[in-house]
C-alpha cells in the first residue's frame, strides 16, 4: 500500500553511518525516517559482526582528530543507554622501521598527543608474547585503542533513534528518488517524501545515485573475514589484554593485515586483509577469490606461531572503497538537499558517530564542525570537467 508522508530528512541505509545520522537528526528534534532494504538485523552489508576495532593511529590528522570527538560520542551512546560498547586493548601497530607509512602513524600520534608506547625490538618479546616481529620492522601500541561490540553498538544506536521518536521502516527497498526543493523516496512500500535526504548505502551507493544523475568512483570488495584457532587456547585472548595489531608494509601483500584478540568465537582469533576481490553487492558469493586468505596463510605461519595457520571460520564482508580509500561527506553537486555519505568501508564503523554528526550538519546546512575538504566529490573530478 502506498504512503505518503512528509519527514524533515529521509535517510536511506540503516548501517553504522546512516543509523548514526538519523540519531543525531532526531536528537535534534527532526522528524526523521530510516529506510533500510533488508530486514534488520542482516549481515549483507559492511555494519554486521561482533566486533571492530577503534583507534587514533592514522597516518592524517583529520582521521586523528575526528577520532579524539567519537570516542567521547562512543562513550556518551554507552552512558545514555547503559551498554558497554567498547573494550581497551590497545592497539599494536607493526611495519617497516624505516617505511613511509610508519613513520607517517608514529609521528601522527606523536604530533597530537595521542597516548603511545614504542616497543624497542629488543623489549618486543617481552611484552608482546606469541608474535614474531618482522626483520626490520618497529613496533608501537596507540595505548587508548581497542574493540568496538559492533553489532550490539548498531542495536543500541537504532533503539536509541527510536526512543527519540525516529522511525525505522526495514525490508523496504528504494526503487526510485524524484530529488526537488522536496524529494521524493519511492520504495517497495511506499513513497515517502522529505526537505532533506541522506544517502548512507554502502556497497549500493551508485545504484542510488543514478536515480539523481551521480555515479562516484566507488569499488565494491568482497572480504574473507577469517578466523584462526589458538593452538594454546587464551594465548591471544581478550580478557588476557592481547592487543588489537595492524601490520603496515607486509611482505606478504601491498595491504595492511589486522587482527583483534579472540572474543565472539572462544579460541579463535579475528585475522582478516585489508581487501578483497571485486564484486556485485547483490550476488557477492558468487565471489570465491581466496587469494586473500593464501597470503594471510603465509603471514599467520610467519609472524603467529601460536595459530594454526589455516582458517577455522571464514566470513564476509563488503568493503565500498574511493580511489584514494577516504571517505565521501558532501552534498550532490545539483541537489544540495541531498548529501552522500560513503567509501567508509575498512575503515569506518570507528568513525559512526561523528560521521552521523557530520551529515547531520550537512543535511541541516549548518556549518561544519570539520573541514570536510578532505572529503569532497570534487576531487575526483577532472578540472576541464563538470561533471563526473
Amino acid at each position: 500500500m502506498s504512503t505518503t508522508q512528509d519527514w524533515d530528512c529521509i535517510v536511506i541505509g540503516a548501517g553504522v553511518q546512516g543509523s548514526f545520522t538519523a540519531y543525531q537528526l532526531a536528537s535534534k528534534k527532526k522528524k526523521t525516517l530510516l529506510l533500510e532494504q533488508f530486514v534488520l538485523p542482516h549481515s549483507r552489508g559492511s555494519s554486521h559482526g561482533q566486533t571492530r576495532i577503534i583507534r587514533k593511529a592514522y597516518d592524517h590528522d583529520i582521521y586523528t582528530h575526528m577520532m579524539e570527538e567519537s570516542y567521547q560520542l562512543w562513550a556518551q551512546l554507552e552512558k545514555e543507554a547503559n551498554v558497554k560498547l567498547y573494550r581497551q586493548t590497545g592497539l599494536l601497530v607493526m611495519g617497516a622501521e624505516c617505511g613511509h607509512e610508519f613513520q607517517l602513524i608514529k609521528n601522527t600520534l606523536q604530533r597530537n598527543k595521542v597516548p603511545t608506547v614504542i616497543l624497542p625490538r629488543e623489549e618486543f618479546a617481552k611484552h608482546i608474547p606469541n608474535v614474531n616481529l618482522s626483520d626490520g620492522d618497529g613496533a608501537l601500541v596507540d595505548v587508548t585503542a581497542g574493540v568496538l561490540y559492533a553489532d550490539r553498538a548498531l542495536k543500541t544506536v537504532q533503539g536509541q533513534f527510536q526512543q527519540m521518536g525516529g522511525v525505522i521502516k526495514d525490508g523496504q527497498k528504494v526503487i526510485n528518488i524524484t530529488p526537488g526543493s522536496v524529494v521524493t523516496v519511492s520504495t517497495s512500500g511506499g513513497n515517502y517524501k522529505a526537505r532533506s535526504l541522506v544517502i548512507t548505502a554502502g556497497p549500493w551507493t551508485n545504484t542510488l545515485l543514478a536515480h539523481v544523475g551521480l555515479q562516484l568512483p566507488l569499488q565494491v570488495v568482497k572480504i574473507n573475514v577469517c578466523y584462526w584457532k589458538e593452538k594454546v587456547p587464551g594465548s591471544y585472548n581478550v580478557k588476557h589484554r592481547f592487543p588489537c595489531f595492524i601490520q603496515v608494509d607486509c611482505k606478504e601483500g601491498k595491504h595492511h593485515i589486522y587482527g583483534l584478540p579472540s572474543n565472539e568465537y572462544p579460541g579463535l582469533m579475528k585475522v582478516c586483509y585489508h581487501m578483497g576481490s571485486e564484486t556485485d553487492p547483490d550476488e557477492r558469493d558468487r565471489q570465491t577469490d581466496r587469494s586473500d586468505i593464501h597470503i594471510l596463510q603465509r603471514y599467520i605461519a610467519r609472524c603467529f606461531p601460536g595459530l594454526m595457520p589455516v582458517p577455522a571460520v571464514v566470513e564476509s564482508c563488503m568493503y565500498t572503497v574511493t580511489p584514494d580509500h577516504h571517505f565521501v561527506l558532501d552534498r550532490h553537486p545539483s541537489y544540495s538537499n541531498i548529501v552522500i555519505g560513503a567509501g567508509f568501508s575498512g575503515h569506518g564503523f570507528k568513525f559512526g558517530p561523528i560521521i552521523g554528526k557530520l551529515l547531520c550538519e550537512l543535511s541541516q546546512e549548518e556549518v561544519s564542525s570539520y573541514d570536510l575538504s578532505f572529503f569532497r566529490i570534487r576531487r575526483f573530478q577532472a578540472p576541464s570537467k563538470s561533471a563526473l
